[in-house]
């Protein structure tokens, strides 16, 4: 009976060693994607103002309305081509986020079905008879549990194609009307 409970300690205190490593890795992933977004930011901003001023210095030189007009017209579509190009990269730096925590999250629990796997065929082959029942039980719960997780992966890594797709198309569309308004504004 000591050895089973010396394996099952063994084994939690390595697992959760194991959790420990995947939660600092994961918020070292986390804190460098915020520092991303933050220099997209600050960058974003500082070129934003120096447009700004550009772009009103241009409308406060217009000699008549058709001049402004042009002019309002000629800085749309630069604007929302910027407004797109910044929407794609924060996408960017969101889906590297997103699969560093997949790549990491599925290291951690194949690792752990491993570990898990092993110790029930470690603990299975000293086990009194008549348990044999109680293990098949814990390597059908197990192989379940496996099954329900790649489930699951299968299913997050479809949603987010499919959110991909999404943001995809709602760019071009965007892209497309704002390529609309600005040679309506043109004539």
């Amino acid at each position: 009976m000591f050895t089973f409970q010396d394996q099952f300690s063994s084994a939690t205190k390595a697992n959760f060693e194991a959790q420990l490593a995947l939660i600092a890795s994961l918020t070292s992933k986390a804190f460098e994607s915020v520092e991303k977004l933050v220099d997209l930011n600050l960058t974003a901003a500082k070129s934003s103002l120096e447009e700004s001023a550009v772009n009103a210095r241009q409308l406060l030189s217009a000699k008549d309305p058709q001049e402004f007009i042009a002019l309002t017209s000629a800085q749309a579509k630069p604007n929302a081509e910027k407004v797109l190009a910044y929407g794609r990269h924060v996408a960017g730096i969101a889906q590297g986020a997103q699969a560093e925590f997949t790549r990491a999250a599925e290291a951690q629990i194949a690792e752990t079905g491993r570990k898990v796997s092993a110790l029930v065929d470690d603990v299975s082959k000293n086990a009194p008879a008549g348990t044999e029942n109680v293990i098949s039980m814990m390597k059908s719960a197990i192989s379940n549990a496996n099954a329900g997780y790649e489930q699951l992966s299968k299913t997050s890594k479809q949603a987010m194609q499919t959110m991909e797709a999404n943001v995809s198309s709602a760019t071009a569309q965007f892209s497309q009307a704002a390529e609309k308004a600005t040679s309506r504004a043109k004539k």
